[in-house]
Parts: structure tokens; sequence; C-alpha cells
């Protein structure tokens, strides 16, 4: 089945909202040709141990096969170095269709970042909160939230929380009240920018303090093209894209490119698409496949290589008030998460994008 009108339309938005992404293309494989330079040796000596450790097994067992797989992939990943920008990068995950994996694709990537020693900070701009479900933060009703922040209440020091699951992890948490934040907006004063200037300040204040530099920003947005998500996009120097490997996924990507050319032109012209990825696939289907063929033919350089299978344990984790990262860091979809959260450190921020600095300059 090919997709003809799905094509024409990406086709038309994608030159004038896409930057252009200066990576080398890379293969298939569980490691890249970058592993070497970037893992210490050390490091390089863990993983050969670990990976010589695994029996091998009878691959016509599709289980055994499966497992021995995935402890191969453990063995990579937990070995390998995660790379430290040179600034701080702030990423809006976004994509107005619901539920293709946006919230848990923010903050498992988080997760595996920060378990990996990176300072990560996850801002829940969602109504519905359920980033901050993830990460075990409190976010009932009156608790200090994105809520106040946009309402200019309060600065983002005074509402951000340490997730439990690890000190390098944090969370700007989501309430209920969020949800009447687009209709007070309408009246407040440079409404578009208000996320964009508390996060600045948030920046500023924590180099003054002395405080570690936040790494990654991953900025959690509700399934429309609302203020909330402007805000976002205003905010951030990279868009990250979760593609769910199905049809009805990809009609609307080409509104919400059109979309993100309107934020670049008037709002941040910084703006980037820099990052797709490929969500709850089931690659045994035709229709996943080609989904996946269709979005690595228009967008070759911004696809993740790595692709999130569709996993029972990502969707247990939540109900635990965990991220797959914490919940089973074994299973195949935390260890794809941590996959793609590798790729993306060891991606260069797009060469027309601008991250953030010390001082919050933008």
């Amino acid at each position: 089945m090919r997709l003809f009108h799905v094509k024409r339309a990406v086709e038309e938005a994608r030159p004038r909202t896409l930057g252009r992404h200066q990576n080398r293309r890379v293969g298939t494989h569980v490691t890249d040709a970058r592993s070497a330079g970037e893992d210490s040796l050390d490091d390089m000596a863990r993983r050969t141990a670990l990976l010589d450790s695994i029996p091998d097994v009878d691959l016509d067992t599709p289980l055994a096969a499966q497992v021995a797989t995935d402890a191969r992939r453990h063995a990579v990943i937990s070995g390998s170095s995660f790379a430290r920008p040179t600034q701080t990068r702030v990423f809006t995950v976004a994509n107005q269709k619901g539920g293709v994996g946006k919230t848990t694709t923010a903050v498992n990537i988080a997760a595996a970042m920060a378990r990996a020693g990176l300072t990560v900070l996850v801002i829940d701009n969602d109504p519905q909160g359920n980033a901050s479900t993830a990460l075990g933060i409190e976010h009932g009703s009156g608790t200090p939230s994105t809520y106040d922040v946009l309402l200019g209440g309060s600065t983002i020091s005074d509402v951000v929380q340490v997730s439990p699951a690890n000190d390098n992890l944090l969370c700007v948490p989501s309430t209920i009240d969020l949800s009447g934040a687009e209709i007070e907006l309408v009246s407040v004063d440079s409404r578009e920018t208000r996320l964009r200037e508390a996060l600045r300040a948030y920046l500023v204040e924590r180099s003054r303090s002395g405080l570690p530099r936040v790494d990654y920003i991953f900025i959690d947005c509700p399934p429309s093209l609302g203020l909330l998500t402007v805000n976002a996009f205003s905010a951030a120097a990279e868009v990250l894209i979760p593609i769910q490997t199905e049809y009805y996924a990809l009609e609307g990507l080409s509104q919400l490119l059109k979309n993100i050319e309107l934020i670049r032109a008037h709002l941040n012209p910084a703006l980037t698409v820099s990052t797709i990825l490929l969500t709850m696939s089931d690659t045994r289907t035709n229709l996943a496949r080609e989904v996946a063929s269709e979005v690595r033919e228009h967008f070759a350089e911004q696809t993740l290589r790595t692709v999130i299978p569709r996993s029972v344990r990502i969707s247990e984790a939540p109900s635990y008030g965990q991220t797959v990262i914490g919940y089973d860091p074994s299973s195949s979809g935390a260890l794809a998460y941590a996959e793609a959260a590798r790729e993306i450190t060891r991606r260069d921020a797009p060469s027309s994008t601008t991250t953030t600095n010390q001082d919050g300059q933008v």
C-alpha cells in the first residue's frame, strides 16, 4: 500500500521546515563506528567482558534467541558512554496526534540520559500530568507546577522537583490547573513566550548558584497545537516528533510541520525538527514496515535508526510511578529507549539551530 496523499503533503512541508542536519548516516547495528572513539578503554573492556559472558544459544528457539539478543544489547548500552553536549539542548516533544508515545518518549529518553550521568530536566506541559506520574513526581491539585510558571506566579526554581528515581533527573510537574491556562493566557502579555523567558531565567539562576549545568531539557506537550504547545515551541531549539508506525499517525504530520514553520517565521527562527522517533512498532506487519520506510524516505537525516517496539513493560511502568528504564531496564522496550537516548547524544545539534548556554542566552 502506498500512502500517496500523505507523501505529497509531507513532501510539500518538508523543504521549508527542516533544518539541515549534518550527521553522518549510520547503520542499523547495535554499536556504531563512533563507539570506539567515544568510550573509554575501561568501558570497552567491561563491555567486552559482559558480551563474552553471555552463553551461545540455539537460535532456532525464538525466546532463547531474543533473551540472548537483549542480554547483548544490555551489555553494550550499560558499558557505553553518553556524550555530554557543549551547551544545554532543549527539545520539545510534540505531535498533535494523541497516543503516539510523546510522554513515554520524553520520560524514558530523559531517564536513560540521567542514568548515564547527564543532568536532565523534564517540563510537563500537558494538563494530564502523565510525565509527572511516570517520574514519580507529586502533582496533585494545588502543587506548584507549570501552570504557576506560565501565569507568572512562580519561577521554575520554585516548582522544580527531583525525581526519586535519580538525582540527575529533574521535573517541573503539571497539575489539572494547567487545563485552564490557555484561556487565562489569552489576555496576558507575551503569552506565546512565557515558558521561554522562565526557562532562560532558571538556567541563569543555576549558573549563578554554581549548580551543575542542565545537559538536556525535554518539554512534553499535550496532543494539540494550542498555546501550551506554542509556548513549548518558542522555548526550544529542537523538536522531537514521535511517530507511531501506523497509517493515521502520519496524516497529521504535514500540519504539524506547517505549524512549526509558522513558529519559525514569527516567534523562534532557531526551531528545527532535528529528531524523529518511530514508536509502537510491530515489525511483523507489512504496514509498520511500510510506514517506517515512508518516514525514512522523506526524513532520512532526522529519523533515528532506533525503533521503539510495542512492549508490555513500557505500558506497565507508569502504573508503578516509574519509567520503563527504572521498572525493567533489561526489557526490550527499555533497551530501545536507552539506545535512542544514546543516539541523540551522539548526534550534534543541527547547524541551523542554537542551543542554550549557561547564561540562558539562545
